[in-house]
């Protein structure tokens, strides 16, 4: 090859060289925060992208949302009851550049905001609230963590109470709490099932004693149903008033 083609050669593979080093590729879930010697000077979305080699620095920011375990974290509630408790944060960028540029490492930022929140929320509640209101607390955590984590472009979006872990003596005392209210319902249902048979055994008795002819007619079904047992003497007493018209009848005859 003569010279001068391999003198105008080596330029333009060193051209191409130098295009080729500045490519880069935005996936569709990314943003890229460019930084030209050190000053922020703009965004790349999802696509083929180029920045001048050496002078600039593209860094990759995931956009989509994240799911943090935050650690087990020891608690004392504002009724003194010691307990683990630990929970799940869900949360993305929204402005890449301020999640790059405002904190040096915005998912550890936001791990530790939550672990501290967590705390702070649960020590001032007390035990019952943590069990029975788990809703509320799970909204509370995730509007303080979502306004300091604003100003990084870190949106919180949900977080949950993961587990709650008590001490065993507390387990315990839950349990004999638990047994006793439902023996409490369990007398109250019966006490009431009592009062409402008691109730409409009045009321038969009123309609009984307005018409002397249903007790009667309850005999007569109440010897019917004993009949059907398999016993071999009855005893049964009869009221009076059911033969005093036979009685009647025959002091009529005899007169």
């Amino acid at each position: 090859m003569p010279v001068p083609a391999l003198g105008l050669l080596l330029p333009v593979v060193l051209v191409a060289l130098w295009i080729f080093m500045g490519l880069r590729i935005v996936n569709e879930y990314e943003q890229g925060v460019v930084l030209r010697l050190g000053r922020f000077v703009g965004l790349k979305t999802a696509g083929l992208k180029w920045i001048v080699p050496f002078i600039d620095r593209m860094v990759i920011i995931d956009m989509r949302v994240t799911a943090e375990q935050v650690p087990p974290q020891d608690v004392i509630t504002r009724d003194n009851v010691s307990m683990k408790v630990n929970a799940v944060i869900y949360f993305r960028v929204l402005q890449a550049d301020r999640a790059f540029l405002q904190v040096t490492d915005f998912l550890f930022a936001t791990s530790q905001m939550a672990q501290t929140t967590l705390r702070s929320v649960l020590g001032q509640v007390e035990l019952d609230d943590v069990l029975s209101q788990r809703d509320k607390i799970n909204r509370q955590l995730q509007e303080i963590i979502d306004r300091h984590t604003e100003p990084w472009g870190v949106k919180v979006t949900a977080v949950e109470v993961k587990q709650v872990d008590l001490p065993e003596e507390m387990r315990r005392a839950m349990a004999r709490q638990a047994e006793a209210e439902r023996e409490r319902r369990s007398k109250i249902i019966s006490a009431e099932g009592e009062f409402q048979a008691a109730e409409k055994l009045g009321q038969a008795a009123d309609v009984i004693a307005r018409s002397p002819g249903a007790m009667q007619l309850r005999y007569m079904q109440t010897l019917i149903e004993i009949s059907t047992e398999k016993t071999s003497t009855i005893v049964f007493p009869l009221p009076l008033d059911m033969i005093q018209p036979f009685l009647e009848a025959k002091k009529a005859l005899q007169k």
